[in-house]
């Protein structure tokens, strides 16, 4: 069974003196404008949607990947950043994760990172974009 999410936006004006809202189906309400998006500041923009969505699913991947290999994770705390480059789109998506998981040491948690990685649908949907692992850390 499939599951739809949605959200939507509403423009007002040019690119550059515009600004726009977006709402998702939750309820929640974001400011956009393009200079948050080109210089930084004020608003978010779709590369901060971007990023927790990849942030979160990625979570859910490698708490998944770790659960499959009889481990379950205590904590997992996982973050993205996207990149934008006006007149190119979206470059990167770097995520860093620590966590804390019995029963493995780093290298076994760095390898079901990198399972994770690759497994996450929202880096799938990515593909066109550079998806790097930057850190990945076991918490005492």
């Amino acid at each position: 069974m499939a599951i739809t999410s949605n959200a939507s936006t509403s423009w007002t004006g040019g690119l550059g003196s515009g600004s726009g809202t977006t709402t998702l189906g939750t309820g929640s309400t974001f400011d956009l404008t393009w200079k948050a998006r080109a210089e930084e500041g004020g608003a978010t923009t779709p590369e901060e949607f971007l990023a927790a969505a990849h942030a979160s699913c990625f979570a859910m991947a490698l708490s998944h990947t770790l659960e499959e290999a009889g481990h379950s994770p205590e904590t997992l705390n996982t973050s993205a950043k996207v990149s934008f480059v006006a007149g190119k789109g979206v470059t990167t998506s770097v995520l860093t994760v620590s966590g804390v998981v019995p029963g493995i040491d780093q290298d076994q948690f760095l390898d079901y990172a990198q399972q994770a990685k690759a497994g996450c649908p929202v880096s799938q949907a990515l593909a066109g974009v550079e998806i790097q692992l930057d850190s990945a850390s076991l918490d005492a």
